[in-house]
């Protein structure tokens, strides 16, 4: 079983609201360890695998094309339960000016999903 997947943040608190916001995630408090200026957050999506976000001012930003695959973490997805949530999700991630990057559309190997990026160009597939 994951237990939780992380990312690295310039903004903890901006990424923090957006998966509280648009996923319904809860989160934790926040933890900080001054000496090594890290601070993060575990969100939860009610069972199963929780996502880190942390933060520390020495992390470099990542200048890939968030468009292009590559090797390491490239999407995770979030199961919003229905046809029409992915939809209304989709939309209203557009609407408030977030990238879709594809979809909504069924693959083909029959998924019904869109993928849509975070504040920092993180690919999140949502999924039935």
């Amino acid at each position: 079983m994951i237990a939780h997947l992380a990312i690295w943040t310039q903004d903890l608190e901006r990424i923090r609201a957006f998966y509280e916001t648009y996923f319904g995630a809860t989160s934790s408090a926040i933890y900080q360890n001054s000496a090594k200026q890290f601070s993060s957050y575990f969100l939860s999506f009610g069972e199963g695998c929780q996502l880190e976000l942390m933060h520390r001012p020495d992390v470099p930003t990542d200048s890939t094309d968030p468009l292009v695959q590559r090797t390491g973490l490239i999407h995770f997805a979030v199961s919003v339960g229905s046809h029409r949530q992915v939809d209304l999700l989709t939309n209203r991630l557009k609407t408030d000016g977030f990238r879709v990057v594809d979809g909504p559309r069924t693959t083909g190997d029959g998924y019904y999903e869109s993928v849509v990026l975070d504040p920092e160009q993180n690919r999140i597939e949502i999924t039935i």
